[in-house]
């Protein structure tokens, strides 16, 4: 029998994380990070870490060298089907987790349930094991699962009775991020089209064809039938309005959506969350002002629009997006420049090559490579050009860089390893596509 965990202090904050600039992205708000290897998880287009990096990985979060970061629990993806030939594989991976001390894993596959017990590592139901009713959840709870993630097609009202008919087992769910159009991810429709295994959506390697318009044709005749919206394109799930709702309701952990999204977009919506979860336990979550200032900043990074799924109601076409597939934020990031080289006291040479800075303004430091963990925000100060100090740059561009230095707040790798962002609704021009490759550079105008 599990020891009883169903009732910590506060509930749980839960990030993802694409790679190391993400899970650093969230150090100062969330309780525990959820990230996947180079096999066996939900998304295998995210950046991923390598087997191999899983104890930094717990060094990051059970001992973070910035004492500001919250120590973090780290929870391992491995929730994809597996076939036949991929057991071996995936028991190495568990052993690696159990290994370098993970906190569990995510999994849905029984087979990758029998092994995370036969190795005796703590496992989470994920939520493609469509649990949506107290008799499945009782199941896994007695074949011994730490913690359950619920479908996300759950109403508020159901997930109250399926906590409160649980003994040991935590209670999970999705709280803010992309929703699949089918149920709780278990979708054919991407290896259908694309007719092969290699792009199914329950091996991590969606297409996300339901995100396109679609048009129905009657065969006999060629006659359109329904013709091109995006009715498959689900809004994005936002619940940061009903925090005391899904408190009350005996929930363990609130998980947000978004491996496959920028560190900034994890570090946004993270601190977002945090400030409504810490504001219901100080008595303040009901001041109108928070409310509408956390849906602003939530509507800048990247979203579909905002839906509350099937927390009250049926989802219905009002909670699709049909006039966009992807962004519908005006907000977008524009690198500014790289950094040539770093000094320890704390003073980077920049190689400037869009658009001005100015002294004040707010700047992302990153790395441009995602096995790199450079990742912190900060204002711009100390501008010297020339020798000189100034408090705004001349223009720079790709043809004519400007070279300065500025005073950064945390370390940095020179060698145009890490680069300088705004995140800006500024007047920009899109990416060039020139039919093979899109560049990846917003340009100032």
């Amino acid at each position: 029998m599990l020891e009883n965990k169903k009732s910590p202090d506060q509930v749980e904050l839960l990030a993802p994380a694409k790679n190391f600039m993400a899970i650093k992205a969230s150090g100062l708000y969330a309780d525990a990070v959820y990230f996947g290897v180079d096999a066996f998880n939900m998304r295998m287009n995210a950046d991923n870490f390598p087997i191999e990096s899983l104890p930094k990985i717990a060094n990051m979060c059970h001992n973070p060298s910035n004492p500001s970061f919250r120590k973090r629990k780290i929870y391992l993806t491995t929730n994809i089907v597996i076939f036949e030939d991929e057991i071996a594989e995936l028991e190495k991976i568990i052993q690696a987790a159990k290994n370098a001390e993970i906190d569990a894993v995510i999994v849905h596959d029984i087979a990758a349930i029998q092994l995370a017990k036969r190795i005796g590592i703590p496992f989470h139901v994920s939520t493609q094991a469509n649990v949506s009713n107290s008799e499945s959840a009782r199941f896994y709870e007695e074949i011994g699962a730490e913690r359950i993630i619920l479908a996300r097609e759950c109403s508020l009202k159901q997930i109250k009775e399926i906590t409160n008919k649980m003994t040991n087992a935590q209670i999970e769910v999705f709280i803010h991020g992309a929703m699949c159009s089918s149920i709780s991810g278990r979708c054919y429709l991407s290896q259908t089209l694309s007719g092969s295994q290699n792009q199914s959506a329950n091996r991590g390697k969606c297409t996300q064809p339901c995100r396109r318009e679609w048009k129905l044709i009657a065969s006999d005749d060629h006659e359109f039938i329904y013709d091109g919206q995006r009715i498959f394109n689900s809004r994005d799930l936002c619940m940061i309005n009903h925090i005391p709702n899904l408190i009350e309701s005996g929930i363990i952990s609130f998980k947000i959506e978004g491996r496959m999204r920028h560190p900034h977009y994890v570090e946004t919506v993270s601190r977002v969350y945090r400030e409504a979860i810490d504001a219901y336990y100080n008595g303040v979550f009901k001041q109108k002002i928070k409310k509408e200032k956390w849906i602003t900043q939530l509507k800048q990074v990247y979203n579909r629009g905002f839906t509350t799924g099937f927390y009250f109601n049926q989802a219905t076409i009002k909670d699709s997006q049909l006039n966009s597939p992807a962004n519908v934020s005006h907000f977008r990031y524009i690198e500014m420049g790289k950094i040539l080289t770093y000094h320890p006291t704390g003073v980077a040479k920049i190689e400037l090559n869009n658009g001005t800075l100015k002294n004040g303004d707010k700047i992302i430091v990153m790395s441009n490579d995602g096995n790199h963990e450079t990742y912190f925000n900060q204002t711009v100060r100390d501008i010297r050009y020339k020798g000189d100090n100034v408090n705004i740059t001349k223009r720079a561009t790709e043809e004519k860089p400007v070279i300065i230095t500025i005073t950064v707040d945390q370390p940095t790798n020179g060698k145009k390893i890490d680069a300088i962002y705004k995140f800006t609704d500024e007047t920009y021009s899109s990416p060039k596509y020139d039919g093979k490759k899109r560049k990846s550079t917003y340009k100032l105008k």
